[in-house]
């Protein structure tokens, strides 16, 4: 029997630790970052971490004037593809390597809704903007000359379904939940191919869970579905078990992106600062771990063929047999 590679690494850090926690002591000068999402939420509690560490961090956003201080802004909408390659072009003008990319940007629970060439957007915003974007700026990732990691938010959600291969786009007919759990397998799966075929560069990737954070994230979801949920109370307060800061929302995506204890590795799926075990089959999300449809090679491989055909992003070079 085969022993997943899903193995902790003995972290020193939890489920409480904080951006600060896990950034304290290192000194990022000299390190390249892009960070998604990084005006809003975890992202820009990523962006405030790795700036406060000395990184130079660029910021691609669709709202620019909301990035905090200390990075560079570079207009993206990555429901737009247009959008998205003019974002990487003008990021190869401003860096000459990229160090760390952390795609930290999504939504979630969205109403019914159709971008680019008939695309349901939770898939085209949470993965297709990702993956092309990722594709546009892989030969900066490559440059980088001590390595680069590509860290991408995953969530829990991955549990509600596997990718829909013959559906994936809901013509049968929408439902929300479904569609953020398939673009959250897809997130997971896109990192464990890229690291595939890119560790031969130097380049590795990690997915993760950051764990249960009220941000902006809930924003097309009703006060009501949330109280429901036992998310917050009637005045919006986060009254939720287990729920974490922003801060320490973003922990393990900058671990993911920092720790020495994950040289070596990669296509792991992680939550609280750690390596997150496999999941039983059927167990509820809730329960933690990571679900073997969401890590399953031949999938991820699967998925990064159907993503290059849909997007029309550049081919990255196969790994040496």
């Amino acid at each position: 029997m085969n022993r997943s590679p899903q193995q902790p690494v003995n972290s020193p850090f939890s489920a409480a630790s904080s951006a600060q926690d896990v950034l304290a002591g290192l000194d990022l000068s000299g390190t390249h970052a892009v960070v998604t999402g990084g005006t809003s939420g975890l992202g820009r509690e990523t962006v405030r971490a790795l700036v406060a560490a000395g990184a130079r961090v660029v910021v691609p956003a669709r709202r620019p004037e909301s990035a905090p201080a200390g990075c560079e802004v570079v207009p993206m909408d990555l429901a737009d593809l247009g959008s998205v390659r003019a974002a990487a072009a003008r990021i190869a003008e401003l860096l000459p390597r990229i160090d760390l990319l952390m795609a930290v940007a999504g939504v979630m629970a969205t109403p019914g809704r159709r971008v680019g060439p008939g695309w349901e957007s939770q898939l085209a915003v949470n993965h297709f903007g990702h993956f092309a974007l990722a594709c546009a700026l892989y030969p900066l990732l490559a440059a980088a000359p001590d390595g680069a990691r590509v860290v991408v938010n995953s969530s829990a959600g991955h549990a509600l379904t596997e990718f829909r291969w013959q559906d994936p786009h809901f013509g049968a007919g929408y439902d929300k939940w479904l569609a953020y759990g398939q673009a959250k397998t897809a997130n997971s799966l896109f990192a464990v191919h890229l690291d595939a075929l890119a560790r031969a560069d130097g380049v590795r990737a990690f997915t993760l869970h950051p764990g249960r954070i009220i941000t902006g994230l809930q924003r097309e979801m009703t006060l009501r579905e949330q109280v429901e949920r036992g998310w917050v109370d009637e005045r919006g307060t986060v009254i939720g078990a287990g729920f974490k800061s922003p801060s320490q929302g973003a922990a393990t995506g900058l671990w993911a992106a920092t720790s020495p204890l994950l040289a070596g590795h990669g296509g792991l799926y992680l939550e609280d600062c750690e390596v997150a075990r496999p999941a039983a089959p059927g167990t509820p999300m809730d329960d933690g771990g990571v679900h073997a449809h969401a890590v399953d090679p031949e999938a991820a491989a699967r998925l990064w063929e159907l993503s290059l055909a849909a997007t029309g992003a550049p081919p990255l070079p196969r790994p040496a047999p």
